[in-house]
């Protein structure tokens, strides 16, 4: 036998200096077997991988559809998901010592995850109502449980700076922010108005919409817009309705009901009228490019100042949306090196979630379980690669909500609408405060 033993035995003659050497080693043998160090180690399997979302998640779905979307975001498997866990606020993706401010350059907003948190609502839906649609706040329409209130997105190794109104008013001293797009950019609108006055009555806020020409038309439902300013700060914040983005023209000014060119080219009047008073613009389009839509507007194609026709590239309007963002994309990117001090951002789509059906279709969407479908967004692109490949090479800034806000199909206004037509359900639109409130979080931390 030539163990390590029978060699220490037989060698009296050894220098003294490789007996110590021997020594160490019989020391070590064992060590090398033993599962100390191992155990001081993080398993790989402790770690969340989750597959990357490949489609844009705005389509209407059935069960088995939204099913595998939510894996396709939550989890690997179905099974993997069942224990997916609810993080509170002090369990975080790293500690907050390890976790660095939120810095624009650096911090991938969009990845991470959703967090409990007690702090949560940041204003009440039942008190906000100088600013909050009755149709959006859910508290008010007698939806009976509110746990979709309660949670915050926590970027991935970033620490995003709790919202604060004096802080945020007075970091916008003097400052504009505007934010342009459809419905869903008027959610986005009314969530910043309750989150920076705290959802109480302020009387001393001042409606200027006239000094942007935003005033009701006779016989019209609302004005195009709304702006206020909260005078002691100078702050201004608005929101001007243009769904698609684009310049609208009369083509029949004499006639009563006039169909509309919609110049694909063009960035919306208001937008290249006002551009100069901004300093924060927020654009969003999205929900609006089907031929549903563009029927009931009215709306023709036009390029180059001309009628798109049948066949051409553009006359498939997923081509005309995709050819809008990039060209509005590089106007505002025009402005920006013009007027260096203007942040401007390109939000993402905000998904739908209607199973078994659209929104007259008998569609809808019954969750009210906080994230059913997973806590966790892993990939680094977006799921909505039109408005991100449309700000490449730009300076304007992608606001990427789209993979967070397919986790929360429990935080639409779903069957409690005002109307509340039976077999009709909204799952396209949020209860507020709710999802769009993280939205206003990752603008403001990027501000």
């Amino acid at each position: 036998m030539q163990g390590c033993g029978f060699h220490i035995a037989r060698s009296n003659k050894l220098p003294l200096a490789l007996l110590a050497l021997i020594c160490v080693s019989l020391f070590l043998c064992p060590w090398e077997k033993a599962p100390l160090m191992s155990s001081l180690l993080p398993s790989f399997e402790q770690f969340s991988i989750l597959t990357p979302v490949t489609d844009v998640p705005t389509r209407t779905s059935s069960s088995a559809d939204k099913k595998s979307s939510r894996d396709s975001i939550g989890s690997s498997s179905s099974k993997e998901m069942e224990h997916v866990p609810i993080f509170l606020a002090n369990d975080s993706l790293a500690s907050d010592s390890a976790l660095k401010e939120a810095n624009v350059e650096e911090c991938n907003f969009a990845k991470g995850r959703w967090v409990a948190d007690s702090t949560r609502p940041l204003y009440s839906g039942s008190a906000c109502k100088q600013w909050l649609s009755p149709m959006w706040a859910c508290r008010l329409m007698k939806r009976p449980d509110f746990s979709y209130e309660g949670f915050r997105w926590q970027p991935q190794g970033c620490k995003v700076p709790e919202f604060s109104r004096s802080s945020f008013l007075s970091r916008m001293h003097n400052k504009t922010i505007a934010l342009i797009g459809d419905s869903l950019g008027r959610q986005q609108f009314q969530s910043l108005m309750c989150m920076v006055t705290g959802g109480e009555l302020s009387p001393e806020v001042e409606d200027v919409g006239i000094d942007y020409g935003l005033v009701k038309a006779p016989g019209a439902l609302r004005p195009d817009g709304w702006v206020y300013r909260f005078p002691s700060t100078n702050t201004t914040i608005l929101f001007y309705w243009s769904a698609s983005l684009c310049e609208l023209e009369p083509l029949n000014t004499s006639g009563p009901s006039t169909h509309y060119a919609l110049h694909l080219d063009r960035p919306v009047t208001f937008l290249k009228q006002h551009l100069p008073r901004f300093d924060v613009l927020v654009l969003n389009t999205g929900h609006h490019w089907n031929r549903d839509k563009f029927r009931g507007n009215q709306w023709e194609l036009y390029a180059g100042g001309k009628p798109v026709v049948d066949g051409e590239e553009l006359a498939d309007l997923r081509n005309a949306k995709n050819f809008t963002l990039h060209s509005i994309a590089r106007w505002v990117d025009l402005q920006i090196k013009r007027r260096p001090q203007l942040k401007a951002f390109l939000r993402t789509i905000s998904p739908r979630h209607f199973v078994n059906g659209d929104w007259n279709t008998g569609g809808s969407c019954n969750n009210t379980v906080p994230l059913a479908g997973g806590s966790e967004v892993s990939q680094d692109g977006s799921t909505d690669p039109i408005p991100e490949a449309a700000v490449k090479g730009t300076r304007v800034k992608l606001l990427d909500i789209t993979s967070l806000s397919q986790l929360r199909d429990e935080g639409h206004v779903s069957k409690y609408t005002v109307k509340a037509i039976l077999g009709v359900h909204d799952c396209l639109h949020w209860c507020l405060p709710g999802i769009p409130d993280a939205w206003n979080e990752i603008l403001c931390a990027q501000l």
